[in-house]
């Protein structure tokens, strides 16, 4: 959004801190090589800075016949509808004076320096000369000696993103630079911030954000009947006269009496002018007030509005006014780019539009969700683009075309949007000296291919559970209810780590886990994956207790396809953790933590329990709090077996007919419910998962922050 409204709307916007922080060394390297080198190649020089100063290419999609609105651009003259490239670059707006500038400010600092340090003596000599550096030099002079250049691109060399990652096309200094601004007239973008001042205490902040502001600026830009008054305002411009004029009469009845005081001092004199009172009635002006915009309560059964059920705007919530302040805002975007009413006439308008609409209106809002609470938030989401084509001309009209791009940490707005519509930015830290992190766009239509059903399961799932999905550093995956009560108490009890961590915890039933392979791995999402062994019989394939050396496999999709990738029980117990994760970057890996052995001390004797499930798992590593837990259902009968059985094997037969018909939420409950839950023990297979998982974000954060230290070093 940022880069949007610098490219697209207002290039004075650029600072130096908009310059990407790794390239800083680069191009101070290149720019103190023209203090000490001769014959310096100004072509090679511009070429090497050109590639580390910001760039945004523009991709236009257009038919043969809207040759109209791109003639101006077109790439050759063969273009027969299609892409159209266009690379908006920011640099010097000459590179010549922008050298030459730069040595004599260099030098001439460099010299005072030298002539000041043989009058001082050096250890006593602190004063910084500007500029020290290119930093410095540009801090100061970016925005008076560079502009934003726009280049014609080849649509034959367009290379599409791979994972995300572009590959822009390569331009040297011959590349056919294009006049003026080219996509002034052919793109109208209209920007609504984050920070829109409801709740602010800044009084300019509040004063702007109020609806009746908002209401009077709509007001003067496209309803004001005094501005180019039509057929249509002469009743209301009569009205606003005959109220006039009889307020003028009204005070010259009042004022009568004191005007004949004023008048008997003898002055003004007989030559002199009287004084009258004149009054003049403004339509803005009432609306210029706290209280022009009221929300009235209605009698439910009668609609009867009546006066005393009315408030002023300032007490409603700010979720309400913010609503309908982007609503107004939105309205006034499109009217203006339509030259609704008033609009027509050249000294209102916003902008500096040619008589026809530019083709393509452009919204950007960012972080519509303050102060929104969820339904409000969908509400919004539904209605907002629906607003920007509510004009005749526009609707489902196909020759003018509106595009909307919301930036959002929103589950409910993202939610609320097709898969098709959503773009993900994943950042992906440097893994080497001089790499630049960087942010890459997912686009998330290609994730499941054309006409998918597993996309259709994972729209449908993730619009039902409304995760955080998107929004999370890591996620885990989790087998059923149990363990989406138990795993994150378990979290808050041993893993304070992991608590502070943004992660989200879905219950997709650990066997279907596969189906979100593609949006995890297109997400780069770290994950972990808690899931159940399901041993099986592979003669007659039917679900048994585990036993090793049985040769039984993995009924659990996710094992056999994903993480790991093997489907044989005895196998899969004789896997060490690394075999246990799948990398696919530096930053991205995904772990599967399925049942293992427990060794626990059971009737006197050291046993070895083979959990098939979540719940039998836990059990097994709390023997003694399950026997001293009251309770009905499950909870009642693994006691009583705990009581009755003679070794683990006995244990795990009954423990296998137990969860085949008990309520394992109700299960969890019964647990969490208890006095001394936080002593409960996590079970070992999801121990090693969850210490997995707290080693893998404390590493991406340390990479993080080398980054930024060693980016800041070099600033």
């Amino acid at each position: 959004m940022e880069a949007l409204g610098h490219f697209l709307v207002d290039a004075s916007r650029f600072s130096v801190n908009d310059l990407t922080l790794c390239n800083w060394a680069k191009i101070k390297d290149i720019t103190e090589q023209w203090l000490t080198e001769e014959n310096i190649d100004l072509d090679k020089s511009q070429e090497a800075l050109s590639d580390l100063f910001p760039f945004m290419d523009i991709w236009i999609e257009a038919k043969e016949n809207e040759l109209q609105y791109v003639n101006h651009i077109l790439p050759t003259l063969e273009w027969n509808g299609g892409l159209i490239g266009v690379r908006l670059r920011y640099e010097p707006k000459k590179f010549d004076v922008f050298f030459e500038d730069f040595i004599s400010s260099r030098q001439n600092s460099l010299d005072i320096h030298d002539r000041i340090s043989e009058r001082i003596d050096k250890e006593n000599y602190t004063i910084a000369l500007w500029p020290k550096d290119i930093y410095e030099y540009l801090s100061r002079k970016l925005n008076s000696l560079f502009t934003i250049k726009c280049y014609s691109l080849d649509p034959s060399k367009l290379e599409l993103s791979d994972n995300g990652i572009a590959k822009p096309q390569r331009i040297d200094s011959k590349q056919t630079l294009l006049d003026g601004i080219p996509l002034k007239d052919l793109i109208r973008i209209d920007e609504i911030n984050a920070q829109r001042g409801f709740g602010s205490p800044s009084a300019a902040d509040k004063e702007n954000s109020k609806l009746n502001t908002q209401l009077r600026d709509y007001y003067s830009k496209h309803l004001n009947p005094i501005e180019s008054p039509e057929l249509s305002d002469i009743e209301a411009l009569q009205a606003i006269r005959d109220a006039q004029d009889t307020f003028d009469e009204r005070l010259k009845n009042c004022f009568s009496q004191a005007i004949k005081e004023v008048e008997g001092l003898n002055y003004p004199g007989v030559t002199d002018p009287k004084l009258k009172i004149s009054t003049k009635i403004e339509p803005i002006d009432g609306l210029n007030h706290d209280s022009a915009v009221q929300y009235e309560l209605t009698n439910a059964l009668s609609n009867v509005s009546l006066d005393y059920l009315r408030l002023p705007e300032s007490y409603n919530g700010l979720g309400y006014q913010n609503l309908i302040s982007i609503a107004f805002r939105l309205m006034g975007f499109r009217d203006s780019w339509m030259k609704v009413g008033k609009a027509t006439n050249k000294k209102l308008a916003d902008d500096n539009q040619e008589d026809f609409p530019a083709p393509l209106h452009l919204v950007l809002i960012e972080e519509p969700e303050a102060h929104l609470h969820a339904q409000v938030q969908q509400i919004f989401i539904r209605k907002a683009y629906d607003i920007l084509r509510n004009h005749n001309n526009l609707g489902d009209k196909e020759e003018l075309h509106t595009q909307l791009i919301i930036s959002t940490h929103s589950s409910h707005i993202a939610h609320e949007c097709k898969f098709s519509s959503l773009r993900y930015f994943r950042r992906i830290p440097a893994c080497k000296e001089h790499e630049i992190p960087v942010s890459t766009v997912i686009n998330l239509s290609n994730v499941f291919g054309v006409n998918d059903d597993t996309e259709k399961f994972v729209i449908r799932y993730l619009k039902a559970t409304h995760c955080d999905l998107f929004f999370a550093d890591a996620v885990i995956l989790v087998e059923g209810p149990a363990e989406r009560i138990l795993v994150p108490h378990l979290i808050r009890r041993h893993y304070p780590f992991l608590n502070q961590s943004y992660i989200t915890l879905l219950e997709i039933g650990g066997s279907h886990a596969h189906r979100l392979k593609n949006l995890i791995v297109s997400l780069n999402l770290l994950t972990l994956i808690i899931t159940d062994l399901d041993p099986k019989d592979s003669q007659d394939g039917k679900v048994k207790p585990s036993k090793k050396g049985s040769g039984f496999v993995t009924s659990n999709t996710t094992l056999a396809s994903w993480v790991p990738e093997v489907t044989g029980v005895d196998e899969l117990y004789k896997l060490t953790e690394d075999k246990k994760e799948k990398k696919y970057n530096e930053f991205f890996y995904v772990y599967s933590a399925f049942q293992i052995p427990v060794l626990a001390e059971f009737k006197g004797v050291n046993q070895e329990f083979l959990p098939n499930t979540f719940e039998d798992s836990l059990v097994y590593n709390n023997l003694d709090f399950f026997s001293n837990l009251t309770g009905n259902g499950l909870v009642k009968k693994f006691k009583a077996s705990i009581t009755n059985c003679k070794n683990a094997e006995e244990f795990g037969e009954e423990s296998f007919s137990h969860l085949s018909k008990g309520n394992k939420a109700e299960f969890a409950l019964d647990i969490l419910y208890h006095d001394e839950s936080d002593k409960l023990n996590t079970p070992n297979y999801i121990s090693n998962g969850l210490k997995w998982l707290e080693e893998k974000i404390k590493i991406k954060q340390l990479e993080l922050v080398s980054d930024l230290a060693s980016d800041g070093e070099t600033k």
